[in-house]
């Protein structure tokens, strides 16, 4: 009788320990490259708030931001490949270098509003699957960057204007375009930018008004050109090995996060263009809009860029992006 009684003990001991296993929350660290009040980050976090509501706190995502993990740029895809990190938010035209066809959405001048950069991220979006799964990786979700424009010290009418300028740049693509106009680009760090507006480092800086807003930029300069350079994507990833450790139910309620995460941050990164457009504006930044002269010369540029990140294009990026380059 003793024994049957010790055995049930231990039975209900290993049931309970098993149980404990298994109610044991799978938890993520995600890289975070910008502030915690930038766009993305906020995505970020509201994906990883999603992810533990959906998968019922099976789930639990540690948002890192600021880049305070270590981990920042061009090393991104190789960083969440080798799982020195789970996930990571990547600015693909950073890592088009490593794939390039993460490099379509920063190409200049390639769509013109937010509707064309949805359906041209619709097409290409299996193409960056494929290149995150060769890299050991899933993509999650992706959302734009509000629009690229200029933001100087003078006003910029035509292409003569920005020769000589120094334009802190973010990717490949952005330097080229600028350095076909006679401009001279820079990379740098965002955290480094302001500084290097107020000592002359730079003059001028490619990025969109959301950016200029929360860089104050009103401060330091003048000038807003909307030029729709491009509608660049950041994307969120998950290293394969970690993603393929996740149950059905818990993939299924990331996938059902990230679908909810990418409808919200295409709509509030519209939403938040205008907003930050309006407040430039009011804290004294002139918006200069397109001259005609300025949009022959600018499509001039892109179309050269364009031309060279077609000759290095594989068969299934040229048959997205001739339907938008004629």
């Amino acid at each position: 009788m003793k024994s049957l009684k010790t055995l049930f003990v231990v039975t209900i001991f290993v049931f309970f320990s098993v149980s404990a296993a298994v109610a044991e929350p799978m938890k993520l660290d995600l890289n975070a490259v910008y502030g915690a009040n930038s766009f993305h980050t906020q995505g970020a976090m509201a994906f990883a708030k999603r992810v533990k509501e959906h998968s019922k706190d099976s789930v639990l995502i540690t948002v890192h931001p600021g880049g305070s993990l270590g981990f920042k740029g061009p090393e991104l895809l190789k960083v969440v490949k080798d799982g020195q990190v789970p996930m990571s938010d990547i600015l693909m035209g950073v890592v088009a270098g490593s794939s390039h066809v993460f490099g379509v959405s920063s190409l200049p001048r390639l769509v013109k509003s937010y509707d064309e950069a949805k359906a041209l991220y619709a097409e290409t979006k299996p193409l960056y699957e494929k290149s995150a799964r060769r890299w050991n990786q899933k993509l999650l979700y992706a959302a734009p960057w509000p629009p690229s424009g200029l933001v100087t010290k003078k006003e910029i009418k035509t292409s003569e204007d920005v020769k000589g300028i120094k334009t802190r740049t973010y990717d490949k693509n952005g330097a080229e375009f600028l350095r076909t106009m006679g401009g001279m680009p820079l990379s740098m760090p965002w955290g480094e930018v302001y500084a290097s507006l107020r000592t002359g480092m730079i003059d001028s800086v490619l990025t969109s008004s959301e950016s200029a807003k929360n860089g104050k930029f009103w401060e330091v300069l003048s000038h807003f050109e909307p030029i729709n350079y491009a509608y660049p994507l950041n994307m969120v990833t998950i290293n394969l090995d970690y993603w393929n450790a996740l149950s059905k139910d818990q993939q299924a309620a990331m996938l059902k996060a990230a679908s909810e995460t990418e409808a919200a941050q295409w709509s509030a990164s519209q939403a938040r263009s205008e907003k930050a457009l309006k407040v430039i504006e009011e804290m004294g930044i002139t918006v200069v809009p397109e001259s005609k002269t300025l949009t022959a010369d600018l499509d001039a540029a892109a179309g050269e860029i364009q031309k060279k990140f077609l000759k290095k294009a594989k068969k299934s990026e040229k048959a997205v992006l001739s339907k938008y380059i004629k």
